[in-house]
Order: C-alpha cells, then structure tokens, then sequence
C-alpha cells in the first residue's frame, strides 16, 4: 500500500486506539471490539482497512482470529519522516536565515 493511504488510516482515532492497543500483545477480534461502543461490524471494517494497509497482520488459531502490529510498516514511515531531517535541504533552511 502507498504511504498517503497507510497516513490515512493512522488519521482516524478508533484506528490509532487499535493500534494502541496491539502495542504490547496480540488480541482477538472480539477483544479489540470489547474495548470500544461500537458495532462488532464498525470494529471489523476498522481491522480490515488497517490490515489492508500493513498496519497489522491477522492469524486464524481455531475459531479465533488474532491481530498483530506489523511493526515494519511503522519503521518505514519513521524512516521518511527522518528524512526530513537531513540532508540538503535541511543545510539549505539554515544558511538562509
């Protein structure tokens, strides 16, 4: 997925609260769900449009689907953000003031 559409997905607060909330361990759909007043259905679109993205991965153990944080994704955009950061422009913003 390209890099607007994965910034998009981390715009909206219930998506940043699952992510949140898959920081420290893995966690079944229903108690992602558990943790806000919304539809189970609200909630599901929610872990599709993040998985589509990269943000996170699910894996099916029994009747269970669990969802992790696809920390690499988060990696990358560290990575362009750091970007900003150096090289000549940030040389060029300093030498015109």
């Amino acid at each position: 997925m390209s890099l607007n559409e994965t910034l998009k997905a981390i715009s909206d607060p219930v998506r940043r609260q699952i992510l949140e909330s898959l920081k420290n361990q893995s966690q079944s759909a229903g108690e992602i769900a558990a943790q806000f007043d919304l539809s189970q259905a609200t909630v599901s679109y929610h872990l599709k449009l993040l998985t589509q993205v990269g943000l996170i991965t699910s894996r099916k153990e029994k009747n269970w689907i669990y969802y992790d944080l696809n920390i690499s994704v988060f990696e990358e955009i560290l990575t362009w953000i750091y970007n900003f950061s150096k090289g000549p422009e940030s040389s060029n913003s300093e030498g015109g003031k």
